[in-house]
Protein backbone atom coordinates (compact mmCIF):
# COMPACT_ATOMS: atom_id res chain seq x y z
CA UNK A 1 0.00 0.00 0.00
CA UNK A 2 1.58 3.04 -0.62
CA UNK A 3 2.22 5.99 1.83
CA UNK A 4 -0.99 8.60 0.17
CA UNK A 5 -3.42 9.65 2.55
CA UNK A 6 -7.00 8.20 2.81
CA UNK A 7 -8.54 11.27 1.44
CA UNK A 8 -7.55 10.87 -2.03
CA UNK A 9 -8.46 7.39 -3.07
CA UNK A 10 -11.85 7.04 -4.81
CA UNK A 11 -12.36 2.97 -5.70
CA UNK A 12 -14.70 2.07 -8.53
CA UNK A 13 -16.74 -1.30 -8.02
CA UNK A 14 -17.80 -2.69 -11.21
CA UNK A 15 -19.61 -5.55 -12.44
CA UNK A 16 -20.56 -4.48 -16.53
CA UNK A 17 -18.37 -3.51 -19.02
CA UNK A 18 -20.85 -0.26 -19.37
CA UNK A 19 -18.83 0.58 -16.89
CA UNK A 20 -16.28 1.31 -18.45
CA UNK A 21 -17.79 4.45 -20.63
CA UNK A 22 -19.78 5.88 -16.88
CA UNK A 23 -16.73 5.50 -14.68
CA UNK A 24 -13.63 7.10 -16.99
CA UNK A 25 -15.01 10.47 -17.14
CA UNK A 26 -15.07 10.13 -13.19
CA UNK A 27 -11.98 9.18 -13.52
CA UNK A 28 -10.40 11.69 -15.83
CA UNK A 29 -11.30 14.54 -13.31
CA UNK A 30 -9.92 12.56 -10.42
CA UNK A 31 -6.35 12.50 -12.30
CA UNK A 32 -6.54 15.58 -13.19
CA UNK A 33 -6.17 17.04 -9.60
CA UNK A 34 -3.84 14.08 -8.82
CA UNK A 35 -6.00 11.73 -6.53
CA UNK A 36 -5.45 8.09 -6.68
CA UNK A 37 -8.17 5.63 -8.22
CA UNK A 38 -8.45 1.75 -8.50
CA UNK A 39 -10.92 -0.53 -10.09
CA UNK A 40 -12.33 -3.41 -8.57
CA UNK A 41 -13.93 -5.75 -11.38
CA UNK A 42 -15.86 -8.70 -9.38
CA UNK A 43 -18.12 -11.36 -11.07
CA UNK A 44 -17.74 -13.03 -14.57
CA UNK A 45 -19.82 -10.47 -16.83
CA UNK A 46 -17.12 -8.28 -16.44
CA UNK A 47 -14.02 -8.13 -19.44
CA UNK A 48 -11.25 -7.00 -17.90
CA UNK A 49 -9.10 -6.88 -20.57
CA UNK A 50 -10.35 -3.55 -21.77
CA UNK A 51 -8.42 -1.92 -18.77
CA UNK A 52 -5.39 0.10 -20.32
CA UNK A 53 -1.65 -0.40 -18.91
CA UNK A 54 -2.45 2.84 -16.42
CA UNK A 55 -5.21 2.01 -14.34
CA UNK A 56 -4.71 0.28 -11.23
CA UNK A 57 -6.73 -3.09 -10.62
CA UNK A 58 -7.45 -5.03 -7.55
CA UNK A 59 -8.12 -8.94 -8.09
CA UNK A 60 -9.38 -9.21 -5.02
CA UNK A 61 -11.60 -7.12 -2.61
CA UNK A 62 -9.10 -7.91 0.14
CA UNK A 63 -6.64 -5.48 -1.86
CA UNK A 64 -9.40 -2.85 -2.14
CA UNK A 65 -9.93 -3.10 1.59
CA UNK A 66 -6.40 -2.73 2.55
CA UNK A 67 -6.12 0.26 0.26
CA UNK A 68 -8.78 2.01 2.28
CA UNK A 69 -10.77 4.15 -0.07
CA UNK A 70 -12.16 7.54 1.32
CA UNK A 71 -15.13 6.52 -1.21
CA UNK A 72 -16.46 4.02 -3.31
CA UNK A 73 -17.75 4.89 -6.61
CA UNK A 74 -20.92 2.28 -8.32
CA UNK A 75 -22.59 2.22 -11.59
CA UNK A 76 -24.86 -0.40 -10.07
CA UNK A 77 -26.92 -2.06 -7.76
CA UNK A 78 -24.72 -3.22 -5.12
CA UNK A 79 -21.99 -2.82 -2.69
CA UNK A 80 -20.74 -4.75 0.03
CA UNK A 81 -20.34 -3.09 3.54
CA UNK A 82 -16.77 -3.88 4.13
CA UNK A 83 -15.22 -1.76 1.50
CA UNK A 84 -14.19 1.09 3.95
CA UNK A 85 -15.24 4.97 2.16
CA UNK A 86 -18.84 6.50 1.41
CA UNK A 87 -20.62 4.27 -0.91
CA UNK A 88 -22.35 6.44 -3.90
CA UNK A 89 -24.39 5.56 -6.37
CA UNK A 90 -23.98 6.60 -9.91
CA UNK A 91 -26.69 5.65 -12.06
CA UNK A 92 -26.09 3.04 -14.63
CA UNK A 93 -28.71 4.19 -17.37
CA UNK A 94 -30.87 7.48 -17.40
CA UNK A 95 -34.66 6.75 -16.24
CA UNK A 96 -36.57 4.06 -17.95
CA UNK A 97 -40.19 2.49 -17.77
CA UNK A 98 -38.68 -1.19 -17.07
CA UNK A 99 -40.48 -2.36 -13.76
CA UNK A 100 -40.07 -5.10 -11.66
CA UNK A 101 -42.52 -7.99 -11.81
CA UNK A 102 -43.20 -8.66 -8.62
CA UNK A 103 -44.71 -5.60 -7.94
CA UNK A 104 -44.22 -3.44 -10.68
CA UNK A 105 -41.82 -0.92 -9.39
CA UNK A 106 -39.90 1.02 -11.73
CA UNK A 107 -36.39 -0.44 -11.45
CA UNK A 108 -34.76 3.12 -11.16
CA UNK A 109 -36.43 3.59 -8.05
CA UNK A 110 -35.63 0.21 -6.23
CA UNK A 111 -33.72 1.73 -2.44
CA UNK A 112 -31.76 -1.23 -1.35
CA UNK A 113 -29.74 -0.02 2.01
CA UNK A 114 -26.85 -0.30 0.84
CA UNK A 115 -25.41 3.32 -0.11
CA UNK A 116 -25.03 6.76 1.47
CA UNK A 117 -25.20 8.75 -1.71
CA UNK A 118 -27.57 8.72 -5.09
CA UNK A 119 -26.07 10.56 -7.56
CA UNK A 120 -29.31 11.75 -10.11
CA UNK A 121 -29.50 13.45 -13.20
CA UNK A 122 -32.82 15.75 -13.71
CA UNK A 123 -36.23 16.61 -12.38
CA UNK A 124 -37.55 12.95 -12.83
CA UNK A 125 -35.54 11.02 -10.74
CA UNK A 126 -34.26 13.52 -8.20
CA UNK A 127 -37.62 14.47 -7.31
CA UNK A 128 -38.37 10.85 -6.34
CA UNK A 129 -35.02 10.17 -4.88
CA UNK A 130 -35.06 13.24 -2.83
CA UNK A 131 -38.75 12.19 -1.22
CA UNK A 132 -37.29 8.73 -0.41
CA UNK A 133 -34.58 10.38 1.05
CA UNK A 134 -35.85 12.41 3.48
CA UNK A 135 -38.72 9.84 4.30
CA UNK A 136 -35.81 7.14 4.79
CA UNK A 137 -32.90 9.07 5.93
CA UNK A 138 -29.62 7.41 5.83
CA UNK A 139 -28.66 8.54 2.55
CA UNK A 140 -28.28 11.74 0.57
CA UNK A 141 -29.31 12.57 -2.88
CA UNK A 142 -27.24 15.06 -5.46
CA UNK A 143 -28.24 16.19 -8.98
CA UNK A 144 -25.35 15.92 -11.24
CA UNK A 145 -26.40 14.65 -14.29
CA UNK A 146 -24.37 11.20 -15.76
CA UNK A 147 -21.01 11.04 -16.22
CA UNK A 148 -21.12 8.71 -19.20
CA UNK A 149 -22.68 11.68 -21.03
CA UNK A 150 -19.72 14.03 -21.04
CA UNK A 151 -18.09 12.88 -24.07
CA UNK A 152 -21.57 13.94 -25.57
CA UNK A 153 -21.63 17.70 -24.65
CA UNK A 154 -17.65 18.43 -24.43
CA UNK A 155 -16.67 18.14 -28.02
CA UNK A 156 -14.88 14.96 -27.38
CA UNK A 157 -17.13 12.84 -30.08
CA UNK A 158 -18.05 14.14 -33.77
CA UNK A 159 -20.92 12.91 -35.83
CA UNK A 160 -19.66 10.68 -38.83
CA UNK A 161 -21.18 11.94 -41.84
CA UNK A 162 -23.39 9.50 -43.97
CA UNK A 163 -25.24 9.66 -47.20
CA UNK A 164 -28.32 8.26 -46.19
CA UNK A 165 -30.18 8.23 -43.21
CA UNK A 166 -28.58 6.23 -40.26
CA UNK A 167 -31.28 3.96 -37.90
CA UNK A 168 -29.73 2.74 -34.52
CA UNK A 169 -31.53 -0.50 -33.36
CA UNK A 170 -31.16 -0.95 -29.63
CA UNK A 171 -33.62 -3.49 -27.47
CA UNK A 172 -33.14 -4.33 -23.77
CA UNK A 173 -32.25 -7.77 -22.63
CA UNK A 174 -35.43 -8.79 -20.88
CA UNK A 175 -36.98 -11.63 -22.68
CA UNK A 176 -40.55 -10.51 -21.91
CA UNK A 177 -40.77 -6.94 -23.22
CA UNK A 178 -37.54 -7.17 -26.19
CA UNK A 179 -38.13 -6.48 -29.17
CA UNK A 180 -35.02 -8.11 -30.72
CA UNK A 181 -36.75 -11.88 -31.26
CA UNK A 182 -39.95 -10.59 -33.19
CA UNK A 183 -38.28 -7.74 -35.14
CA UNK A 184 -35.13 -9.83 -36.65
CA UNK A 185 -37.42 -10.53 -39.58
CA UNK A 186 -38.95 -6.79 -40.17
CA UNK A 187 -35.58 -5.29 -39.91
CA UNK A 188 -33.94 -7.58 -42.39
CA UNK A 189 -37.02 -6.61 -44.84
CA UNK A 190 -36.73 -3.01 -44.16
CA UNK A 191 -32.52 -3.15 -44.83
CA UNK A 192 -33.10 -4.31 -48.22
CA UNK A 193 -36.36 -2.16 -49.06
CA UNK A 194 -34.92 1.31 -47.82
CA UNK A 195 -32.04 2.88 -48.94
CA UNK A 196 -30.72 3.27 -45.03
CA UNK A 197 -28.18 2.62 -42.64
CA UNK A 198 -28.73 0.36 -40.18
CA UNK A 199 -26.82 0.01 -36.81
CA UNK A 200 -27.39 -3.10 -34.28
CA UNK A 201 -25.99 -3.35 -31.02
CA UNK A 202 -27.47 -4.63 -27.90
CA UNK A 203 -27.05 -4.91 -24.31
CA UNK A 204 -24.53 -7.02 -22.71
CA UNK A 205 -26.36 -9.36 -21.61
CA UNK A 206 -28.94 -10.45 -24.47
CA UNK A 207 -28.73 -13.75 -25.37
CA UNK A 208 -26.27 -14.89 -27.71
CA UNK A 209 -28.83 -16.68 -29.76
CA UNK A 210 -30.69 -13.62 -30.48
CA UNK A 211 -27.43 -11.78 -31.40
CA UNK A 212 -26.63 -14.48 -33.71
CA UNK A 213 -29.98 -14.02 -35.69
CA UNK A 214 -29.08 -10.06 -36.50
CA UNK A 215 -25.14 -11.55 -37.23
CA UNK A 216 -26.46 -13.55 -39.77
CA UNK A 217 -28.14 -10.37 -41.82
CA UNK A 218 -25.94 -8.28 -41.83
CA UNK A 219 -25.19 -6.35 -44.89
CA UNK A 220 -23.81 -3.54 -46.86
CA UNK A 221 -26.86 -1.27 -44.89
CA UNK A 222 -26.68 -3.70 -41.86
CA UNK A 223 -24.07 -4.02 -39.08
CA UNK A 224 -23.94 -5.48 -35.51
CA UNK A 225 -21.84 -3.64 -33.46
CA UNK A 226 -20.00 -5.12 -30.97
CA UNK A 227 -18.26 -4.03 -27.56
CA UNK A 228 -20.07 -1.59 -25.02
CA UNK A 229 -19.21 2.04 -25.85
CA UNK A 230 -21.88 3.12 -27.21
CA UNK A 231 -21.45 6.88 -27.09
CA UNK A 232 -20.39 6.97 -31.17
CA UNK A 233 -23.62 5.37 -32.20
CA UNK A 234 -25.60 7.77 -30.56
CA UNK A 235 -23.75 10.56 -32.32
CA UNK A 236 -23.87 9.17 -35.84
CA UNK A 237 -27.79 7.74 -36.10
CA UNK A 238 -30.42 9.93 -37.29
CA UNK A 239 -33.21 7.94 -35.82
CA UNK A 240 -33.31 5.19 -33.14
CA UNK A 241 -35.73 2.09 -33.14
CA UNK A 242 -35.95 0.40 -29.48
CA UNK A 243 -38.63 -1.27 -27.02
CA UNK A 244 -38.60 -0.09 -23.03
CA UNK A 245 -34.91 0.72 -22.51
CA UNK A 246 -33.17 3.74 -20.77
CA UNK A 247 -30.98 4.32 -23.72
CA UNK A 248 -34.55 5.78 -25.47
CA UNK A 249 -33.60 8.53 -23.07
CA UNK A 250 -30.11 9.33 -23.91
CA UNK A 251 -31.01 9.37 -27.57
CA UNK A 252 -33.83 11.71 -26.89
CA UNK A 253 -30.71 14.22 -25.42
CA UNK A 254 -29.67 14.67 -29.09
CA UNK A 255 -33.27 15.96 -30.21
CA UNK A 256 -33.63 13.11 -31.93
CA UNK A 257 -36.32 11.35 -32.99
CA UNK A 258 -37.59 7.85 -31.02
CA UNK A 259 -39.76 4.76 -32.71
CA UNK A 260 -40.33 2.31 -29.80
CA UNK A 261 -41.92 -0.86 -30.42
CA UNK A 262 -44.64 -2.04 -27.72
CA UNK A 263 -43.19 0.13 -25.35
CA UNK A 264 -44.36 -0.59 -21.66
CA UNK A 265 -45.63 3.01 -21.04
CA UNK A 266 -45.47 5.28 -24.16
CA UNK A 267 -45.16 8.64 -23.45
CA UNK A 268 -45.66 11.71 -25.83
CA UNK A 269 -42.40 12.00 -27.22
CA UNK A 270 -41.99 8.57 -28.81
CA UNK A 271 -43.75 7.44 -31.77
CA UNK A 272 -45.11 4.16 -30.49
CA UNK A 273 -46.32 1.13 -32.94
CA UNK A 274 -47.56 -2.38 -31.92
CA UNK A 275 -47.37 -4.51 -34.44
CA UNK A 276 -44.32 -5.76 -36.85
CA UNK A 277 -45.88 -4.05 -40.28
CA UNK A 278 -45.79 -0.30 -38.09
CA UNK A 279 -42.84 -0.20 -37.68
CA UNK A 280 -41.56 0.98 -41.44
CA UNK A 281 -43.77 4.07 -41.80
CA UNK A 282 -42.89 5.02 -38.01
CA UNK A 283 -39.47 5.20 -39.27
CA UNK A 284 -40.31 7.07 -42.89
CA UNK A 285 -42.25 9.55 -40.47
CA UNK A 286 -39.21 9.79 -37.93
CA UNK A 287 -37.49 11.12 -40.52
CA UNK A 288 -39.34 14.13 -41.28
CA UNK A 289 -38.60 15.17 -37.55
CA UNK A 290 -42.13 15.79 -36.78
CA UNK A 291 -42.83 19.23 -34.70
CA UNK A 292 -44.99 17.84 -32.15
CA UNK A 293 -42.92 15.04 -31.67
CA UNK A 294 -39.90 17.21 -31.32
CA UNK A 295 -41.20 19.62 -29.30
CA UNK A 296 -42.32 16.63 -26.73
CA UNK A 297 -38.53 15.75 -27.01
CA UNK A 298 -36.98 18.76 -25.85
CA UNK A 299 -39.68 18.60 -23.11
CA UNK A 300 -38.48 15.32 -21.96
CA UNK A 301 -34.92 16.29 -22.53
CA UNK A 302 -35.03 19.37 -19.83
CA UNK A 303 -37.01 17.10 -17.18
CA UNK A 304 -34.51 13.77 -17.47
CA UNK A 305 -30.93 14.97 -18.03
CA UNK A 306 -30.54 19.31 -18.26
CA UNK A 307 -27.02 19.04 -17.68
CA UNK A 308 -25.63 19.85 -21.22
CA UNK A 309 -22.44 21.37 -19.96
CA UNK A 310 -20.16 18.07 -19.94
CA UNK A 311 -19.20 18.95 -16.43
CA UNK A 312 -21.80 15.58 -14.83
CA UNK A 313 -18.54 13.87 -13.77
CA UNK A 314 -16.98 17.30 -11.95
CA UNK A 315 -20.13 17.52 -9.85
CA UNK A 316 -19.95 14.17 -9.34
CA UNK A 317 -16.97 14.22 -7.68
CA UNK A 318 -17.78 17.52 -5.59
CA UNK A 319 -20.92 15.69 -4.45
CA UNK A 320 -18.97 12.75 -3.38
CA UNK A 321 -15.90 14.78 -1.69
CA UNK A 322 -18.63 16.86 0.00
CA UNK A 323 -20.25 13.57 1.84
CA UNK A 324 -16.59 12.50 2.43
CA UNK A 325 -15.85 15.54 4.24
CA UNK A 326 -18.62 15.99 6.35
CA UNK A 327 -19.08 12.15 7.07
CA UNK A 328 -21.94 10.18 7.36
CA UNK A 329 -22.65 10.81 11.41
CA UNK A 330 -26.13 13.02 10.58
CA UNK A 331 -27.58 10.38 8.70
CA UNK A 332 -29.27 7.03 10.26
CA UNK A 333 -27.97 4.06 10.22
CA UNK A 334 -28.49 2.04 6.90
CA UNK A 335 -30.67 -1.28 7.04
CA UNK A 336 -28.19 -4.01 8.40
CA UNK A 337 -29.14 -6.63 5.44
CA UNK A 338 -27.47 -9.16 6.95
CA UNK A 339 -28.32 -11.87 4.08
CA UNK A 340 -27.22 -9.45 0.92
CA UNK A 341 -24.01 -8.95 2.39
CA UNK A 342 -23.45 -12.47 3.52
CA UNK A 343 -24.60 -13.07 -0.19
CA UNK A 344 -21.84 -10.66 -1.17
CA UNK A 345 -19.06 -12.02 0.96
CA UNK A 346 -19.68 -15.70 0.06
CA UNK A 347 -19.30 -14.59 -3.79
CA UNK A 348 -15.95 -12.73 -2.92
CA UNK A 349 -14.66 -15.24 -1.64
CA UNK A 350 -14.21 -13.34 1.74
CA UNK A 351 -15.18 -16.30 4.07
Amino acid sequence: MDSDSQLNRYLFYVEQNYCYGILRPIQQVLTKRGDKIAWLPVGNEFDSTHFRDDERVFSHVREAIEWNPCAVIVPGNYVPDFIPGVKVMVTHGLISEKRRKKDGVIYSFIERGLFDLYITHGPNTTIPWQKMAKELGYFEVADCGWSKLDPLFDGSLENTPSEVPVIYFASTFSARISAAPILVGTIQELAHKHHWKWLVHFHPKMPEKITDLYRGIQSDNLRVVEGHDTLQLLMDADVMLCDTSSIISEFALLQKPIVTFRNNAPKPYMIDVREPDMVGPALERALTRPPGIMQAIKAHALDTHPWNDGRCSERIVKATDQLVDSGIGHLKSRPRNRIRHWKMRRELNMD
